[in-house]
């Protein structure tokens, strides 16, 4: 639930960074006396790629956590996206700024928005320190559920005032006649007349029948009462609560790729960034490396093969051939495997060999960052003999993946190591976040820059 003074802030907040948009550009023209016809239609523009780019990360909306490093991730997030956006209406415009001009407008704006939100975080817990704006709540409930609420309550940047527990044990609230137990009666009224005017009552499975004799008697005193299941001494506090239209539903993970404004963002992400890679890298290294291939070892440039992806389908991955032509091509490379060339092993060492897969990704069948794809024999074995092997296939392959930069990649003789690599992966699915897919491409250049031992 969110308070007035919350959707205060965001309101503030969103005036604010339009202000510091407005005087960054105007600051900028006056500076560099880049007067002209269109510095009009350019501020109009400015405005709403800072709005569009705020509204696609939710900047404004308090649908997060109120936290202040949530609040500066999102606002780098949308700063960066609206660089790129107010860039490329530059390169599509009439305009002629240098790079230097654009640089000092982007450095201005970033340090206002970032002045604007400390100076706002600042005011905040002077208006917390000195005026009653909070919400003051109480629980009923001293058990683990009821401890986590509390602390919730209790943290730095809630708008929440926990003003205590109203009762001291765990034990049923009702007597054996059905009745509500006097001192919680009394520790109600207490609460009503101090200012609270919402509980929050953490009863476990079967103590959820007494949620509506409490309810009737928090009413009589104006008191709102909420639920929040302790689940946590239940098989229930593993699984994760969404929602279905109007029906609520439990699953036993978290899946963020689930959402179909993430799957969104991960595909325009791996159509750019794959494009790049084809247009600036490939277009002249793929001649190359296809005549070295084919000078060292005859046969075709690409090494094609049916690999399990995405929901169990099927697919044909491209990997630059780095092997001599032979019957073995399901068998799992190895150290001082003969069949490998000369170019090969550079390209496996290197990673080079998987650069064709971006072809995959570009027609869909992959992304950039996610399990890897294993041969459909290799998918047939370890589904029988690997916990959760098959979990890694509810999403798209990828050339790069969590479980290779954190040194599970190659051969995998122990079944034990394909069981970390699912770990990994598994973990990596309900984790992801544009962040994390960054984060590994930045550890996969760096491991690819110091090399590899298990890469052969």
């Amino acid at each position: 639930m969110k308070t007035r003074y919350l959707y205060l802030i965001y309101l503030l907040m969103s005036v604010t960074d339009i202000v510091v948009v407005n005087l960054s550009f105007l600051i900028v023209n006056d500076f560099f006396n880049l007067k002209s016809n269109n510095d009009m239609s350019s501020l109009i523009v400015a405005n709403y790629l800072w709005i569009l780019a705020a509204m696609f990360f939710g900047l404004y909306t308090s649908n997060f956590k109120h936290k202040l490093e949530d609040i500066y991730r999102l606002t780098i997030k949308s700063f960066l996206l609206y660089t790129v956006l107010f860039f490329s209406y530059i390169l599509l415009s009439n305009h002629h700024l240098s790079f230097t001009i654009l640089v000092i407008f982007y450095g201005l704006m970033l340090l206002g928005l970032l002045f604007i939100r400390f100076i706002g975080s600042a005011f905040e817990r002077s208006l917390k320190k000195h005026f009653k704006i909070t919400r003051p709540v109480a629980v009923i409930g001293l058990n683990s559920m009821g401890l986590r609420l509390a602390g919730f309550f209790q943290d730095r940047d809630s708008h929440f005032a926990f003003e205590g527990f109203l009762n001291q044990d765990n034990n049923s609230y009702l007597d054996k006649q059905g009745q509500i137990l006097p001192a919680i009666l009394d520790q109600m009224n207490s609460a009503a007349k101090s200012g609270i005017r919402d509980i929050y009552v953490c009863l476990p499975p079967e103590q959820i029948r007494e949620y509506d004799f409490l309810q009737k008697e928090a009413e009589k005193h104006c008191l709102r009462l909420k639920l929040v299941p302790d689940m946590s001494n239940t098989m229930t506090d593993r699984l994760k609560l969404s929602y279905m239209g109007e029906f609520a539903v439990l699953s036993n993970r978290n899946e963020p790729l689930e959402e179909v404004e993430n799957r969104f963002k991960k595909r325009v992400f791996d159509i750019l960034f794959s494009s790049l890679v084809i247009i600036f890298l490939l277009s002249w290294l793929y001649p190359i490396i296809g005549l070295i291939i084919k000078i060292q070892s005859p046969g075709p440039i690409l090494f094609k093969q049916l690999r399990s992806g995405k929901d169990n389908g099927s697919f044909l991955c491209y990997k630059f051939r780095s092997m001599k032509m032979n019957n073995q091509t399901d068998k799992q490379a190895s150290k001082d495997d003969d069949r490998i060339t000369k170019i090969g092993r550079f390209l496996r060492k290197t990673s080079l060999d998987e650069l064709p897969q971006f072809f995959n990704v570009l027609l869909g069948d992959m992304s950039v960052i996610g399990p890897r794809p294993h041969p459909l024999n290799m998918t047939t074995e370890y589904r029988e003999i690997i916990n959760q092997y098959m979990v890694r296939h509810f999403l798209k392959s990828g050339i790069t993946g969590w479980a290779q930069v954190n040194g599970y990649r190659g051969e995998t003789k122990d079944p034990i190591l394909m069981q970390k690599r699912v770990e990994f992966d598994i973990w990596y699915l309900e984790n992801w976040s544009m962040w994390l897919d960054l984060k590994i491409i930045y550890m996969t250049v760096a491991n690819i820059l110091k090399g590899e031992e298990n890469a052969y």
